[in-house]
């Protein structure tokens, strides 16, 4: 029992340090927030924060793995309630949902404005592969299993189109009209897939 409620309490600390984290780094960005203020808002103390994450950058990464964890779980979700056998039309789906996530404020500061710079280029790529690779990877063997995509390599195929993704993401994030930026990026996103598929389509 004693062990069960150290489990507890380490699970009630690191839920409140995480939910303090993606609030203010949202608010105020990975510069602009303290560890002091992050503890302060979380109610624990210092200790708890360099025991659970070791620094401010170990929470940030926590948060960030979390949010993409929550994004893919919401595109995934959004295309299995279509119901649909149309390769196209699920892509369609996930990129939508996914264009509509990068105009929330948490996916614009942490997610596309502060994580590169935070985790290096390199290692941000690697998470978002992480997370959005595998749904691409998914959707392309869909494809070649009905016969609408030749037999390629497919895991390069899905991380040139996760570059263009993400790519469009930033654009959207960054635009001052976010709304016709989202348009723009998914029509130019669709006409890239169904590229694709045309081919074997006619």
């Amino acid at each position: 029992m004693p062990r069960r409620s150290q489990e507890d309490r380490s699970r009630t600390t690191r839920a409140a340090l995480e939910q303090a984290g993606r609030r203010l780094f949202t608010e105020r960005g990975f510069a602009g927030t303290s560890a002091e203020q992050l503890v302060a808002e979380a109610g624990v103390t210092r200790g708890a924060l360099h025991h659970h994450y070791g620094d401010k950058r170990g929470l940030f990464l926590a948060v960030l793995e979390q949010l993409e964890s929550d994004n893919t779980a919401e595109i995934e979700r959004a295309i299995d309630a279509a119901r649909t056998e149309d390769v196209l039309v699920s892509v369609a789906i996930g990129l939508d949902v996914f264009l509509g996530i990068c105009q929330r404020p948490e996916m614009i500061r942490i997610a596309l404005f502060d994580a590169p710079a935070v985790l290096g280029w390199e290692q941000w790529r690697e998470l978002e592969a992480r997370y959005g690779l595998g749904l691409i990877v998914s959707q392309l063997e869909r494809a070649r299993d009905d016969g609408l995509i030749a037999d390629a390599p497919l895991r390069t195929l899905a991380q040139l189109i996760l570059s263009a993704v993400s790519e469009a993401g930033l654009i959207v994030a960054h635009a001052a009209d976010k709304d016709a930026a989202r348009a723009q990026a998914m029509h130019s996103l669709m006409l890239l897939v169904g590229g694709l598929l045309k081919d074997a389509r006619s």
